[in-house]
């Protein structure tokens, strides 16, 4: 079955990414959507000059913002990206013959991430995959803020596309560290709002077990200093995330941690 196929990206302050994102669609996608969070940048001003249909909205969560750019495509199936991510063209071909003869309900691509300039194929990071191509009307965004994923409906068909998406994560130091403080708050918020609780505990254990598993299990010693970089920060994550949430329960709330 030959198909039509949206694709929808959800935006905040993209100038540095946006326009590699929609040049790795041109030529699969037969329209563009992008949900905006009132970007003060030059996001706006790219977007519309590649024709795409440009909605601006408050950001209300990742899981509804994405939810709701699919509920503006016109077609039924759908190829939802990050601004940060690109296609190879060796996944172009892909995504190209799926079009022209579409037989699962959703498909996995494979996710390769550019880190401080380096392309990380290990340390759990690769590949990576994420169900990004499928049907809307046999999958939906959900899964726990910040952590949205695409779930499909029981029973679903899912197969595996060959090529890489490509993941501009963090260009620097700076740009991890605010983003895991971002991400952290988040997390913290969604647990409270859930009425979850942690303890000291998991504060404790949980960040250098991390740590083993990133570096030593997944191998992120084969990635170099960044390898080791990584597995420090996604054990500093872990702790973050649980000791923001033990905070909010000892002193009354997220706004006071």
């Amino acid at each position: 079955m030959q198909v039509k196929l949206s694709v929808t990206i959800i935006t905040f302050n993209e100038e540095q990414n946006i326009e590699r994102c929609l040049k790795s669609v041109e030529g699969i996608a037969d329209e563009i959507i992008v949900v905006d969070s009132l970007s003060t940048d030059r996001t706006k001003e790219i977007c519309l000059s590649y024709g795409v249909t440009f909605v601006e909205r408050p950001f209300t969560s990742m899981i509804d913002q994405k939810n709701y750019s699919l509920s503006l495509a016109t077609h039924q199936h759908v190829l939802s990206l990050d601004a940060d991510e690109a296609l190879t063209d060796e996944l172009r071909e892909s995504v190209l013959k799926v079009k022209h003869n579409w037989k699962a309900d959703a498909y996995k691509l494979n996710r390769l991430t550019n880190y401080r300039g380096q392309w990380i194929r290990h340390s759990g990071w690769y590949p990576d995959r994420k169900l990004r191509l499928f049907d809307r009307t046999k999958a939906h965004w959900g899964g726990q803020n910040p952590h949205d994923r695409v779930i499909p409906e029981e029973g679903a068909k899912v197969e595996n596309l060959k090529g890489d998406m490509l993941h501009y994560y963090s260009y620097n130091v700076k740009q991890h560290l605010d983003q895991i403080n971002r991400y952290s708050d988040i997390y913290m918020n969604e647990m409270w709002r859930k009425g979850k609780k942690t303890s000291l505990l998991a504060v404790i254990v949980k960040p250098p077990f991390r740590f083993v598993r990133t570096y030593f299990l997944q191998r992120g010693f084969l990635d170099g200093f960044n390898g080791l970089f990584i597995a420090g920060l996604s054990s500093y994550t872990v702790f973050l995330k649980y000791a923001k949430l033990y905070l909010a329960h000892q002193s009354g709330g997220p706004d006071k941690v």
